[in-house]
């Protein structure tokens, strides 16, 4: 497939979103920018920030508030940043580092992208297991198989468009936010108190651990390939004053969509701290055992009922979310298309083994632990996608006048050197402690090469764009000067038909000789697909390859009797790796195809010929809807 097919994130659904219509009232236009940021707030309240919310209440009360308030601060100045680069690029984080940096860097970066993405669909496994057995009381190991079916919801969202998808991620967070309105009414924190928490104190190391998992948990790497590609389904004016104003109104939308998740987020630190730790239970650490001391504490049914269905939806909103942000690093980095239920199911299924895994050996108890990790893991990823995330915005080369300025540039390196800095901070606290402890001195070496491998890569990824080895496809102006003298229009001297011998081969032929003339080479092509084809190759000569051979001769001289040139060739066991290899054997100068348009397993089957060639191919190919 020729890189351009990616030049789009989310091409199914970009510029999908008019925000230019003329016939529309103002305030309409002015809506239609609303609604990508609360696609990525909802992964700043997932389950992942429920564990370390609840441990940060109970085991610290209101301190840790003001690591909630500076990680929102955070988040709002690195989410707008990425936003722009989308706005003004017109690329994704991932498409941008695929310009910029070596192949093996950015594999290492892809690489952990998706770990990130990983860990972060753990703590919705996790979240919505324990939601639903909250709810229904089946066993968590259950529940966890449970939340594979998720993936059937968000191929019917994807099929309604962007829109609707926005709406019910909203519906979502408005669930989650008046479940906690109604608890922390029921609670009744002391105000007074609480506005203590926004002081900066760390009281001491396991408050390090959790306030470096509530900033995992909060500004998380996934968000921000997300945020730079959803704003791209938005279609607007380019020109200076049609960018300008959707950075604006996109920075009001972050706004009010992280803020509304740091209401969340709090309200479950001031939760915990108000109900557990005031009344002495500073061990409540689990998800599950709050659910339990809320009625007897805050002495209403209502409150775990909420807190429940709460949590089901914060885990169903973010699985959305964490499936379109696999898709964009895949996409962008690899230049690699696959079916999004298809993704979504394998970042699932890799999600729930660790789970599955935990719950096994070590029972449910170890489940919070689990979900806490994941968010450290979040957090050590954050400076591999920031560093580049803030060269980008900040280069006049590619940004023009939409380069961030002085200030902007400073508060985003400070808040990269805070992030890096906890995480070396943390990294060297629990390997000083491993080491003490004694251990195999081989696990010791490979530990040691780990740090140092991705130490180095982080720096590289620092320095890289600064010697300006940057690849010149990376160098696009805003407002490149329009080149339009004269049409060079191609002449084909060779095309390719791929032919499956069915009822549409005429229209296949038909929008070939369309692309031609007479003295075109037209080179037919059918893939035998018989099980001794499969087997001997080119060797076979049974009844299905005599006869594809008889219907391609046939072709070739009804071709012929036209005044046209044509030759057969059959090709045998792989079908898009028999195309592709024919096509470049007779140095065709274009390829016409056909495609079925089916849907569900046949658009599997089907589909995947076309994908696959096109991906091989760097000549163009025509795809002929049949």
């Amino acid at each position: 497939m020729s890189s351009k097919s990616f030049d789009h994130s989310l091409s199914e659904v970009h510029g999908s979103v008019d925000t230019t219509a003329s016939h529309k009232p103002a305030w309409r236009r002015l809506l239609s920018f609303f609604g990508p940021a609360y696609l990525i707030s909802v992964g700043y309240m997932d389950p992942g920030n429920w564990a370390t919310d609840l441990q940060g209440g109970s085991q610290f009360g209101y301190k840790l508030i003001w690591v909630l308030l500076m990680s929102n601060l955070m988040a709002l100045i690195l989410q707008s940043l990425s936003a722009r680069l989308g706005i003004v690029r017109g690329r994704d984080l991932a498409q941008a580092n695929r310009e910029v940096y070596p192949r093996g860097i950015n594999l290492v970066l892809y690489v952990l992208a998706e770990i990130a993405i990983a860990a972060t669909d753990l703590a919705e496994v996790l979240g919505m297991a324990i939601g639903i057995q909250l709810l229904t009381g089946i066993p968590l190991l259950y529940a966890v198989g449970i939340t594979v079916f998720d993936t059937l919801l968000l191929l019917l969202l994807q099929r309604l468009g962007m829109r609707k998808m926005e709406a019910f991620i909203m519906g979502l967070v408005a669930v989650i936010g008046l479940s906690f309105l109604v608890q922390i009414l029921l609670a009744k924190p002391d105000l007074g108190e609480v506005v203590t928490g926004f002081v900066p104190h760390i009281p001491n190391n396991a408050a390090l651990y959790i306030a470096i998992g509530i900033i995992g948990a909060t500004v998380m790497p996934h968000n921000l390939y997300l945020h730079s590609a959803i704003v791209q389904t938005r279609k607007i004016k380019r020109d200076d004053e049609g960018i300008r104003k959707a950075i604006k109104y996109n920075t009001i939308d972050s706004a009010i969509a992280l803020n509304l998740a740091f209401f969340v987020n709090a309200a479950i630190l001031v939760l915990a701290a108000t109900v557990f730790f005031k009344t002495g239970r500073t061990d409540v650490a689990e998800i599950k055992t709050a659910h339990e001391l809320l009625e007897p504490l805050l002495g209403s049914k209502l409150a775990p009922t909420l807190f429940a269905i709460a949590l089901i939806a914060a885990g169903q909103s973010s699985t959305i979310t964490g499936t379109l942000a696999g898709q964009i690093v895949m996409e962008g980095y690899l230049h690699l298309r696959i079916n999004p239920w298809i993704r979504r199911l394998i970042t699932r299924l890799i999600a729930i083994i660790p789970a599955v895994i935990v719950i096994a050996v070590s029972g449910e108890k170890e489940v919070d632990n689990l979900l806490v990790l994941s968010q450290v893991i979040l957090s050590l990823q954050l400076g591999f996608a920031i560093i580049p995330l803030i060269h980008f915005v900040s280069d006049k080369a590619t940004m023009g006048k939409f380069a961030i300025g002085t200030g902007m540039k400073t508060a985003a390196w400070l808040i990269t050197s805070v992030l890096v800095y906890l995480n070396i901070r943390l990294v060297a606290e629990e390997l000083s402690s491993f080491f003490a402890s004694g251990g195999n001195i081989m696990t010791k070496i490979i530990i040691l090469i780990c740090i140092v491998f991705f130490a180095a890569v982080l720096i590289f990824t620092f320095l890289y764009p600064l010697k300006g080895r940057k690849k010149k496809s990376a160098l696009i102006t805003l407002h490149p000067e329009a080149i339009f003298t004269k049409l060079e229009i191609p002449d084909y001297k060779k095309i390719a038909i791929a032919l499956d011998f069915g009822s549409h081969d005429l229209k296949l032929l038909s929008h070939a000789a369309g692309q031609g003339h007479k003295d075109t080479l037209f080179i037919l092509i059918h893939i035998v697909e018989s099980a001794s084809a499969r087997v001997l190759g080119k060797e076979t000569d049974d009844m299905e390859s005599r006869k594809d051979r008889e219907q391609l001769d046939f072709y070739i001289d009804q071709l012929r009797s036209r005044g046209y040139q044509a030759i057969g060739l059959l090709g045998y066991r792989n079908r898009s790796a028999e195309i592709v290899r024919l096509v470049k054997e007779n140095n065709a100068e274009m390829l016409v195809i056909g495609a079925h348009r089916h849907s569900g397993l046949k658009d599997i089957i089907y589909g995947e010929t076309i994908e696959k060639v096109r991906h091989e191919l760097d000549i163009p190919v025509l795809v002929v809807n049949i």
